[in-house]
């Protein structure tokens, strides 16, 4: 087996597959650790600030830099949490997170993506992370695209400020993929989950079935 980083997280809008993956991977190998999503290990801070109207809460009344501080202290906690000579599965890790917060500044604040970005690179400061090797999915490498067909999955309106932020989302993960934030980003368009995830492991280094099946 391939010696793993501390982290691997699986990053990119909704509904491009990554907790779908992230289950299937932790059932390949007892090395990996699925930790999930940075609000079920901070549930506590989460369930007071979401209480009442998620989304208001979300896109006004949160200033940036309380959004920004509650989504790297949630990745600090879900990091803690791995255990010893494992290797942790994260659902968005924190150059997600990062994108995350740019998108609901630009939304939020009005300001152009380059500025919101620079803003929440700011918050963030020169925190010290552990190793992750952060793998990007995306719907499709053309942001219009990618929107409407993570929206067609949803199986449900977006409605309010949602469509503009996932929009924005988009964008920025584009932006960040040709920054080269992520150390590698599949283009989903048009793939079936099984090739996707072939792909997945074959970045890693896990080995497939010996069909050759994922």
């Amino acid at each position: 087996m391939t010696q793993f980083p501390d982290f691997v997280s699986l990053n990119g809008p909704d509904n491009a597959g990554k907790t779908t993956h992230l289950i299937r991977l932790s059932e390949r190998w007892d090395g990996f650790q699925l930790l999930g999503a940075i609000h079920e290990h901070d549930a506590e801070q989460w369930t007071s600030s979401l209480a009442g109207d998620y989304a208001r809460w979300w896109f006004e009344t949160s200033t940036t830099v309380e959004l920004t501080e509650m989504l790297l202290t949630g990745h600090t906690k879900r990091a803690a949490a791995r255990e010893a000579g494992r290797t942790g599965l994260l659902d968005r890790g924190l150059p997600m997170l990062l994108a995350v917060a740019t998108a609901t500044c630009v939304v939020k604040d009005g300001l152009t993506v380059s500025e919101a970005s620079a803003t929440v690179t700011s918050i963030a400061g020169s925190r010290v992370s552990a190793p992750e090797t952060s793998i990007l999915l995306l719907p499709s490498l053309d942001a219009e695209r990618s929107y409407a067909i993570a929206r067609a999955r949803e199986g449900r309106p977006w409605t309010g400020i949602y469509p503009a932020y996932q929009k924005t989302l988009h964008t920025v993960l584009l932006h960040q993929a040709t920054q080269g934030v992520y150390a590698a980003v599949m283009d989903c368009e048009g793939r079936s989950l099984n090739d996707i995830h072939i792909d997945v492991l074959d970045y890693l280094g896990v080995p497939r079935l010996t069909d050759g099946s994922p």
